[in-house]
């Protein structure tokens, strides 16, 4: 019973919390969400001859190329961000930014080490809720078409994107024998599955995104290092790398899990 009461007490807690931020919620989760686009965009006008260099270097295809590369990165990410915050053309904006993630992840070699190739596919997770969201506003690229009910493509995107932000979860594991990581790693584990599969969705995601950004401004704390040492730069794109996560799950928060859900079934019985 004081089980029961607990966590009533912490679903009360989050619908609290829902009502009081309702009108804002959206918005701060859209700019976490598009913050490592954001970064990453201006990282690319100030290190322009850097990121061409390595480009070259690395693929061997020449100055022009690998200056076409950091121009498209530039503006599709600056672009991308400037009409998700205007709530202009999100839908577009979301598949230009899908091609940015998977552009990056061949160009940067990132499809063959695990870690950050899970980072890119739970940050498509939380592009996939941004697109599911702008579809629910009503913003349909096909105007007039009638909307689908329970068998609506947003209800699998917001199921694909809750399985997808699992991912940055499963990178945060820590395999060893203390106390505080079992214990880090089993309840995490166990908010990774209530968000995956819908059930207490809310409270689950919500108390997702407080552990999260506990650990990224503890473990990703890049204004600790000087802006000379290469630690800062690979620190600041794990933390707006986590932050767009973060915006992800405020997304979930916000807008609930969608039809393809424990939390939705349990409506039906």
């Amino acid at each position: 019973m004081g089980q029961n009461d607990l966590m009533g007490t912490a679903e009360d807690f989050a619908d609290q919390f829902l009502r009081v931020t309702k009108q804002y919620l959206p918005h701060v989760a859209r700019l976490c969400l598009i913050s490592t686009f954001l970064e990453d965009g201006v990282r690319m006008w100030f290190q322009w001859g850097e990121q061409r260099d390595y480009i070259d270097s690395t693929w061997g295809c020449g100055y022009l190329v690998a200056s076409t590369f950091v121009l498209l990165n530039l503006l599709g990410q600056l672009t991308g961000c400037i009409l998700v915050l205007s709530r202009n053309f999100v839908q577009y904006a979301c598949f230009g930014l899908f091609g940015i993630i998977a552009l990056q992840t061949i160009a940067y070699s990132i499809l063959w080490d695990l870690k950050f190739l899970m980072r890119n596919l739970a940050l498509g997770g939380g592009l996939l809720l941004l697109l599911a969201e702008s579809r629910s506003e009503g913003k349909s690229m096909f105007a007039g078409v009638p909307t689908m009910r329970e068998s609506s493509p947003k209800q699998y995107m917001q199921l694909g994107g809750r399985v997808l932000l699992v991912l940055m979860f499963m990178t945060l594991l820590h395999f060893d024998a203390s106390f505080f990581s079992i214990l880090q790693n089993l309840v995490g584990t166990a908010l990774m599955i209530l968000v995956a599969i819908g059930f207490k969705t809310k409270l689950a995601a919500l108390t997702l995104v407080v552990w999260l950004f506990a650990i990224n401004v503890y473990f990703n704390a890049f204004w600790t290092i000087p802006v000379y040492k290469p630690m800062h730069d690979f620190l600041k794109y794990d933390f707006f790398q986590t932050m767009s996560v973060i915006g992800g799950l405020l997304l979930v928060v916000a807008l609930g899990p969608g039809g393809v859900s424990m939390d939705e079934k349990k409506k039906e019985w």
